[in-house]
């Protein structure tokens, strides 16, 4: 599924995976079996957390495969600001989990809380999807539904390309954190994939509330296939 370059492994996406992880190794830059640098976030210890494989791993990006898996998302809001944005989406969705659904259920807290940024055509104005975990009992049977917020199998693309940082997300810290991270990426055998595939969005993903202050996990994830 990871295109090392444009003409390569297009009919066989298995192939195209077995090709980039060979070349990885050969170049330098891991494999499958590569140990990560991150670790995993504290809260993932004593929260659920949605499961992936670490492709690839070093300080300053990790190649990460996921699962589909079962999240509950807001819908798109369109805004100027991240700090809006996900603030208003994450409130549906805390109303939704503190019982106002279908069904009146109380749903334990996951990590993390991710926020899709995708550019809008519109100047000024980008558009923001906010997605919550379902936990493991939720996965495989019908959610509490709620006419707020509706389930979505996630991710549509299984491979990330992720950075990350540390403190309070905003609107100032962001949007370079993502910078940093496409140009980490350069000349790696993933570089092709992201362009061709993200388009200019990409995900924030934060792992704690708002009221832990110290040791804070925050992820920029690209997405590809």
């Amino acid at each position: 599924m990871v295109h090392l370059f444009p003409t390569m492994a297009t009919e066989s996406p298995a192939l195209g995976l077995l090709l980039a992880l060979s070349i990885a190794v050969a170049l330098g830059f891991g494999s499958a079996a590569t140990a990560t640098v991150y670790g995993i976030p504290d809260n993932c210890k004593r929260l659920e957390c949605p499961s992936y494989t670490v492709v690839h791993s070093q300080a300053d990006f990790e190649i990460r495969k996921y699962q589909t898996a079962l999240w509950m998302s807001g819908p798109p809001l369109k805004s100027t600001s991240y700090t809006d944005a996900s603030n208003r989406g994450f409130f549906m969705l805390f109303g939704y989990i503190q019982g106002r659904n279908s069904r009146g259920a109380m749903i334990e807290m996951t990590a993390p809380i991710m926020v899709d940024v995708d550019p809008s055509t519109e100047p000024f104005y980008n558009s923001f999807s906010v997605h919550f975990y379902m936990p493991r009992q939720y996965q495989e049977g019908q959610p509490p539904l709620s006419g707020e917020v509706s389930p979505r199998r996630l991710p549509t693309n299984r491979y990330a390309a992720v950075r990350r940082f540390g403190g309070f997300m905003d609107d100032s810290n962001i949007a370079p954190q993502v910078s940093m991270l496409r140009a980490s990426v350069k000349g790696s055998p993933w570089e092709a994939s992201l362009e061709k595939t993200s388009g200019g969005g990409y995900t924030v993903a934060g792992y704690n509330s708002p009221f832990e202050y110290m040791d804070r996990v925050n992820e920029i994830l690209i997405w590809f296939n």
